[in-house]
């Protein structure tokens, strides 16, 4: 007998077989994540909230560290269950620093990437969403509605999904707080918090973040976080960040009614990022 020879169509055969290799590593991927496939990054998020209880975001400012340990950084929160990896500072890093942040950490982790611009310079190609925000509560327009407009070109051209956003500081506010010149809610205003978070979802905005800036004493008051997402409802979402540092501390925003908890400054403080982020993703997780 003759020996058997591989003719030319056995390598468009191996090319099909790392494709189909290739879609069903993203799907396991998904599923591990529960993550339903060809879903949004918006839907996703809201997946998790649906079938886990509440969101877990790693905060990476591209200003605060090479991009190598950002790529690290990313990939250890990875580790550490958080769900999604959002980049920006109060500082509006962009330009090749921001791309470069954004390869390193798509080179580290298959998570999902979120833009968190400061201005319409931090857009970029390389994420997979950019929270599309506005300052309601700053009293400089360039905040509220200028940088969207210049930036919304851009997002189009790029094609990175947009997520809707009303963005609310609350006192101490922060660098984020002066650099937005917020007219900052007052700790103890709760209803002066919701009058806001109302008008964000009425002017059809998904998500309510409530910052109380990075590195902030104390987070957003519980009774806050509560009437806000009880004026919203469960439909529109509510993000707190600012001054979370344990997982003791997220739990009791979640109970209270936060959908999403963002860390950042702490990300950078400890040695150990695994860790911290598995603290606190156990702590605001549904068992």
């Amino acid at each position: 007998m003759h020996d058997l020879q591989c003719p030319q169509p056995c390598q468009g055969h191996k090319v099909q077989e790392m494709q189909f290799q290739t879609v069903a590593n993203e799907i396991q991927r998904k599923q591990k994540h529960l993550i339903p496939v060809n879903m949004s990054v918006e839907a996703q998020l809201n997946n998790v909230v649906k079938t886990r209880g509440a969101v877990h975001l790693t905060l990476i400012d591209p200003d605060s560290q090479s991009t190598d340990t950002a790529g690290h950084m990313a990939a250890q929160a990875a580790k550490g269950g958080t769900d999604a990896i959002m980049v920006g500072g109060s500082t509006g890093a962009g330009g090749t620093v921001l791309d470069m942040t954004l390869k390193a950490i798509k080179e580290n982790t298959d998570l999902p990437t979120i833009l968190f611009p400061a201005s319409a310079g931090g857009v970029s190609a390389h994420a997979d969403a950019i929270f599309f925000m506005s300052l309601l509560n700053s009293r400089d327009v360039n905040y509220i509605t200028t940088n969207q407009a210049l930036g919304a070109p851009l997002v189009k051209k790029f094609g990175v999904e947009a997520i809707s956003m009303a963005y609310i500081i609350i006192e101490p506010g922060g660098t984020v707080g002066w650099v937005g010149d917020a007219r900052l809610i007052p700790r103890k205003k709760p209803a002066m918090a919701v009058a806001y978070a109302l008008a964000g979802k009425y002017m059809g905005m998904h998500y309510i973040y409530l910052e109380a800036g990075s590195g902030a004493e104390r987070p957003v008051s519980t009774a806050m976080v509560g009437a806000v997402k009880q004026s919203v409802g469960e439909e529109t979402k509510v993000i707190v960040g600012g001054g979370i540092r344990t997982g003791e501390i997220a739990a009791k925003l979640v109970k209270a009614g936060a959908d999403m908890i963002v860390t950042g400054t702490i990300v950078e403080q400890v040695s150990d990022i695994k860790s911290k982020i598995r603290e606190l993703v156990d702590a605001i997780k549904q068992k």
